[in-house]
């Protein structure tokens, strides 16, 4: 498992990505205080990393829309959050992380709004990159990266 884990840092931390910032090794270590409500398990059932039930699974967590793991039960503002578009990149995940309530009264703009996480990590680069191994979804620096080549050969493509 650690030497998956060593794979999939060194793949970030060389691929340039948003995430490059955070050290997904280090965030390993991190998460440790995570893990009293959360786990990270795979959609075939794979534990990559045990623990609580309190706080929905992070498996995936980058690059999914706020407040739509599906089994687990959310509360009204993180559904409203997700509703509104908010989507789980680098940028919500630290505001988050950092102020899970003060976030969600942005993202929702009610002034009411509550969050179920009550705890707060001054400096989450590193679990989001740790978290970062853990998703499908195509970094945001890969994706622009793509885009212009994309664009061209549809340009070369037309002018034939």
């Amino acid at each position: 498992m650690k030497t998956i884990l060593a794979s999939a840092a060194t793949i970030i931390a060389l691929s340039g990505t948003a995430f490059a910032e955070g050290d997904a090794t280090k965030g390993e270590k991190d998460f440790k205080k995570c893990k009293s409500c959360h786990a990270i398990v795979s959609p075939d059932g794979d534990v990559i990393f045990k623990g609580g039930k309190t706080g929905p699974n992070l498996y995936g967590i980058v690059g999914r829309a706020a407040g739509t793991m599906e089994g687990f039960k959310y509360g009204a503002s993180i559904v409203a959050a997700g509703e509104a578009g908010t989507v789980w990149d680098a940028d919500n995940l630290a505001a988050y992380i950092k102020d899970p309530k003060g976030f969600l009264k942005e993202a929702t703009g009610d002034s009411k709004a509550k969050s179920k996480m009550t705890f707060k990590w001054g400096k989450p680069e590193n679990i989001i990159a740790f978290l970062a191994t853990f998703s499908a979804e195509m970094p945001a620096a890969d994706a622009a990266e793509e885009a212009p080549a994309e664009a061209a050969e549809g340009e070369s493509t037309a002018s034939e």
